[in-house]
């Protein structure tokens, strides 16, 4: 049997990224003329991107969910220079390589995002597997991605954990049978998170690395 794994979401769980989408979402809707508050785009940050322009639209022509898409792809490229490895991402990666467990990227971002944001993790040495968008019809809370990450991984949802930074990655992974943390470097409170199905949640990776001994993380590894 291949060695268990550890699925990470990326936006928001590795990257600091969430609050550029904002932004980027925020640009998109002013130039449709669709007024939409920052907090309600942050609500949706982490699901599914059709579903995020269809409800922040209500559910608007198709041509202009498709110049909000393309709207927003643009201006994330413009602040991708702003992207930056949450504080402790890249040392947890390969602390949970090191322990002899797979590291997959659990991402339903577009692959030229992904492509973005792989580049500032600068970790593909111990990064055993990578979804994307184009690997599922309908992204998070919808647990298709999940389930495409444990195939690539070779594992059951019993020998895989999901760390995650939003609701809809909670929800996917309980949809999966994935056992699921939290990390609070999304935005999303506590509360949350732990509702929605994370236990236990983290401030941010850094303070996952700290307390990984206590977590079912390690309790993966080989011997663990």
């Amino acid at each position: 049997m291949n060695a268990p794994a550890v699925l990470f979401d990326v936006d928001g769980t590795l990257v600091d990224s969430n609050y550029l989408h904002v932004y980027a979402w925020q640009r998109a809707f002013a130039a449709e003329d669709i007024s939409v508050a920052a907090w309600h785009i942050h609500r949706c940050i982490g699901m599914d991107g059709s579903t995020l322009v269809r409800t922040l639209s209500d559910n608007a022509p198709d041509e202009v969910q498709d110049r909000l898409s393309e709207g927003h792809s643009r201006h994330y490229r413009e602040l991708s220079p702003l992207l930056a490895p949450l504080p402790g991402a890249q040392e947890l990666l390969r602390r949970i390589a090191d322990l002899g467990l797979q590291v997959v990227l659990a991402s339903s971002a577009p692959d030229d995002e992904l492509q973005m944001l792989r580049k500032v993790l600068n970790c593909d040495d111990v990064i055993a597997a990578t979804t994307s968008s184009r690997d599922v019809d309908t992204a998070k809370p919808e647990p298709g991605i999940v389930q495409v990450a444990l195939d690539r991984a070779g594992v059951d949802a019993d020998h895989a954990i999901f760390v995650g930074d939003a609701v809809w990655d909670a929800h996917a992974a309980r949809a999966a049978g994935v056992s699921c943390i939290g990390v609070l470097s999304g935005g999303i409170s506590r509360e949350e998170l732990a509702a929605a199905g994370a236990s236990p949640v983290y401030a941010d990776p850094q303070d996952l690395l700290t307390q990984l001994i206590a977590t079912p993380i390690v309790g993966l590894a080989p011997g663990g």
